[in-house]
């Protein structure tokens, strides 16, 4: 009897601490087709993609409750490919963190997402996925890996991050990614943070960050954005500019604008206008305008389509990004002699599944 008793604690026990505990296994698998026209070598693209409407991940999570209001967690994600069964194996560079929080914040160690780039994902109604994404974090100097793996600053390597609790709305995260002396004039460092208020249908968000390049000096990005949600449509806007600082010779600047509208459709979907303008080193401006729709079948399953236009004038050779289908684009010679990129075309439908 004593030992039935004793096994029904230890069971008890057991049970409330696996209660404290719990990791998650998740992820979205979304694959559809594309058809992208102008493509380099003047074909016209079209097959299967690969994360059209949110990106592919796999992924897994943890928390434990440790007391007080203190808890731990971690967080481990990595893209997949439905069109190819990730030909490259799955690794976590989406995010891989461990992670303390409580009535003081969040604090996290390892790799994941900028505050800068998180900061503008806010008001991307397209999510920084398929052919109707904002553009405006690409990498755009034209010394290639000048700036490290993550020359976009979309994400960081050995990064410490701090985010506030929330306080009426307000919000506030500052983030810093050791060089670890990987190269000359602390290549790779980053330095970010963004400020934020998010309350009922308004949202503004403020964001700076700076990365460390090589032999191009400084990276640094400033943006502001701001939605607001009337109900029956959502209104987003986003400014940035990023500036590279080379030791020698001139700075160059590279200025993005994006004005987008969202409404819901019928309770089960949502209809969405996107347009984007970049304006480049020089004279170089590329025209971006994005139509949407996403119809949800459950909360988990969803189909959707997008339609994309991108005009490049004065020297601009930017692509539309159907992953695993296109990322490049023509390029031609007009009678001024200045190459320039084909003006380009995309279509995309597919589905999203998450679990």
């Amino acid at each position: 009897m004593k030992k039935s008793l004793i096994a029904l604690a230890v069971l008890a026990a057991s049970g409330a601490a696996m209660a404290q505990s719990s990791v998650t296994l998740f992820g979205i698998v979304d694959t559809g087709v594309s058809y992208v026209n102008n493509a380099a070598g003047d074909v016209n693209k079209y097959g299967v993609h690969s994360s059209g409407n949110q990106t592919s991940r796999l992924g897994l999570r943890g928390t434990e409750d440790l007391g007080g209001g203190l808890k731990a967690g971690f967080w481990l994600e990595g893209e997949i490919f439905g069109d190819n069964g990730n030909a490259s194996g799955l690794d976590f560079k989406r995010e891989s963190t461990v992670r303390l929080s409580g009535n003081f914040g969040e604090v996290r160690l390892g790799r994941e997402t900028t505050p800068t780039f998180r900061a503008g994902l806010k008001y991307d109604l397209f999510g920084a996925t398929g052919i109707g994404q904002n553009m405006g974090y690409k990498a755009w100097s034209t010394v290639g890996g000048a700036y490290g793996a993550d020359d976009n600053t979309i994400r960081a390597n050995n990064m410490v991050s701090y985010s506030s609790p929330n306080m009426g709305g307000f919000t506030g995260n500052i983030s810093y990614a050791f060089d670890e002396k990987q190269g000359a004039n602390n290549v790779g460092r980053y330095i970010g943070g963004n400020v934020g208020y998010d309350n009922g249908p308004l949202s503004v968000t403020a964001a700076y960050g700076t990365l460390a390049g090589a032999t191009n000096g400084d990276r640094d990005e400033y943006s502001v954005g701001a939605g607001y949600n009337f109900g029956v449509a959502k209104v987003v806007g986003l400014a940035q500019q990023i500036k590279y600082k080379p030791s020698v010779g001139s700075n160059a600047k590279f200025t993005n604008y994006l004005l987008g509208v969202s409404a819901p459709v019928g309770g089960v979907g949502e209809v969405k206008a996107q347009y984007a303008f970049y304006d480049q080193q020089g004279d170089a401006k590329a025209h971006q305008v994005s139509l949407g729709y996403v119809h949800n079948l459950s909360k988990r399953t969803a189909l959707y389509g997008t339609v994309a236009y991108l005009k490049n004038q004065k020297g601009s050779q930017m692509s539309l990004n159907a992953k695993g289908v296109n990322n490049s684009v023509d390029t031609r010679t007009n009678l001024s002699g200045l190459t320039t990129g084909a003006n380009q075309t995309g279509v995309q439908v597919g589905i999203r599944h998450a679990f």
